[in-house]
């Protein structure tokens, strides 16, 4: 079984990007939609108990934000997949200014995020790391580079 990490600031196409490649194989776990870190436990509790794929569409942007996700994973026996999505902060506020409702986040909270993110390491735990790269509506995903 396989548990994936997104990590990257806001508006940086990581629900896009689950849309795109693992809407038919993993079920979406993402605080936008659960709000409340107990639901998203019986969400992350039911994958396990049925095996089934997931991945974690949240910011993750510190070593402390991914640790837990990925020792509940290994316990389990998924494999621990991360994905970094690059994170121009100019190009996020770019795109989250063309967001309506509550897709939009105020450029304060992509800031902070931004001012806390941590680039991912294999020492974490993770099996095997991406960078993510949007161009022109195109996502280009790379093997990491230690």
């Amino acid at each position: 079984m396989e548990a994936i990490i997104f990590i990257g600031i806001q508006a940086t196409g990581k629900s896009t990007f689950y849309k795109e490649r693992f809407f038919r194989t993993h079920i979406r776990i993402s605080m936008d939609m659960l709000n409340t870190r107990n639901k998203e436990q019986k969400f992350l509790d039911t994958c396990f108990s049925i095996q089934q794929p997931f991945i974690i569409d949240n910011t993750n942007p510190t070593r402390k934000d991914r640790i837990n996700y990925i020792e509940l994973a290994k316990q389990n026996k998924y494999k621990v997949v991360g994905y970094y999505f690059q994170s121009k902060i100019e190009d996020s506020i770019e795109r989250n200014a063309n967001r309506t409702g509550k897709e939009n986040v105020p450029e304060i909270g992509i800031k902070g995020t931004y001012s806390k993110l941590e680039l991912p390491s294999f020492e974490e735990g993770f099996d095997e790391l991406y960078y993510v790269e949007l161009n022109n509506g195109d996502f280009i995903v790379k093997n990491w580079e230690k």
